[in-house]
């Protein structure tokens, strides 16, 4: 008790004033005081790390519930892109800029429509072909088999076993399952068709007001850019689309004359098969297209098949180093390995979609690019061109030259100036 006593007489003594001096805090770390309070700042932070979690998770839900509608505004915005030449040309004629925009999508409907109009009537065609001379190749194959194996079958027992097969009769339960998909997939087929068709309308029959909603809300350095910018995305996407077209046009002529030559059936619609495939469906197109073309001279003549792909093989070459060249070196003029990394990556990320729309968005992003990037002289080293100076390139010979001939100037033999025996003095 006496240590507490002058400790009490000490803080008398210590605070003249009769009040208690404020405690200090533990030397030792211990816990803190009752009274002490949360910082203020810390409630706020919680709420708003939070509010921004949640607003993510909103967003990310969000995006993934629209992608769909979003890869089909890019499609049209690109479709708007490509007809915007000829509807701004007719527009500069007179024309209002929403009857040119409905000229060009009728017109684009009307080639699509006779296109698949003969296409599907050329595989009605060959499947009705095909399902009347069923019978026989079926007879065929029975005799070949009872020929060769020393059987007795019938065409007749074996369509019976068939009909009364449970395969058969789960393949018609799924089959008529599979038509209720079928179906609601062509009924969203034509639902995104119409999506896109709408959305490519507008952006291209109000384009002008477009940019000028967009320039709003830009000052008017930033407007030029943006001008600038799509200016170069309608001459690249117009200048692909209808590069393709020509050279797609130039394609169905060749392969058609080749296919009426041969006198292959459906040469029409095969060769305009064969041009819009090749040449809309980068990189691997052209062999696709010809497999068609091919498999039908097959059923005519084996040979003729032979002959189809030779063409295919040689036209392509001629397509990709002669043709393609001239018709692409002002409007989307992208070496072959980048348009093949960018089709690969467009793939990767949109699907067929990211495949098609990928050379003219490369060939934009590209050009525009370019008009920012500074350049400067190339110097004339013959090094950039490929070429190795004569040093170099016989550096290491002639090091392997020195090092064999060491020995032989040591010795003093081998020398040409120097007589054997004679001094230097």
């Amino acid at each position: 008790m006496a240590p507490t006593d002058d400790t009490g007489q000490l803080a008398q003594q210590a605070s003249p004033f009769g009040t208690t001096p404020p405690t200090r805090p533990p030397a030792d770390g211990g816990a803190a005081q009752p009274n002490a309070r949360m910082p203020r700042w810390l409630p706020r932070a919680m709420v708003l790390a939070l509010a921004l979690v949640g607003a993510f998770q909103l967003g990310s839900w969000a995006f993934h519930q629209l992608t769909g509608l979003l890869i089909n505004i890019l499609i049209a915005f690109f479709l708007a892109l490509a007809i915007e030449p000829a509807v701004s040309w007719m527009a500069a004629r007179g024309m209002r800029r929403g009857l040119a925009t409905a000229l060009m999508f009728l017109a684009v409907m009307v080639v699509s429509a006779g296109f698949v109009t003969l296409l599907g009537s050329m595989l009605a065609g060959q499947i009705i072909t095909m399902v009347e001379g069923f019978p026989d190749y079926l007879d065929s194959v029975i005799n070949w088999i009872n020929t060769h194996f020393q059987t007795d079958l019938k065409r007749v027992d074996i369509q019976e076993g068939l009909l009364r097969s449970d395969w058969l009769r789960n393949y018609v339960q799924n089959s008529a399952t599979g038509v209720l998909d079928v179906s609601a997939q062509v009924i969203g087929g034509l639902f995104q068709l119409l999506t896109i068709t709408l959305f490519s309308f507008y952006f291209a029959a109000d384009g002008p007001r477009l940019r000028r909603a967009l320039c709003s809300v830009l000052p008017p350095a930033k407007q030029a850019e943006v001008l600038r910018a799509w200016e170069i995305a309608v001459n690249k996407t117009g200048g692909y689309l209808y590069s393709r077209g020509l050279m797609a046009l130039i394609s169905g002529i060749a392969h058609y004359i080749l296919l009426q030559s041969l006198d292959v059936p459906y040469a029409p619609v095969l060769a305009v098969w064969v041009g819009l495939v090749s040449q809309f469906i980068p990189t691997i197109g052209t062999y696709l297209a010809g497999a068609l073309p091919m498999l039908i001279a097959f059923t005519v003549d084996p040979w003729y098949a032979l002959w189809v792909l030779i063409f295919v093989v040689v036209y392509q070459q001629f397509e990709n180093y002669v043709l393609q060249p001239k018709l692409t070196a002002k409007t989307v003029d992208v070496h072959p390995a980048v348009a093949f990394g960018s089709v690969i990556a467009g793939t990767a990320l949109l699907g067929a979609v990211g495949a098609l729309i990928a050379i003219p968005a490369v060939a934009t992003l590209q050009a525009f690019l370019g008009a920012y990037v500074k350049r400067y002289d190339v110097t004339d080293d013959p090094r950039v061109h490929g070429h190795r100076s004569r040093g170099q390139g016989q550096g290491l010979i002639a090091r392997v030259r020195r090092a064999w001939a060491r020995p032989e100037d040591a010795s003093g033999e081998g020398s040409p100036d120097k007589a054997p025996g004679s001094g230097e003095g």
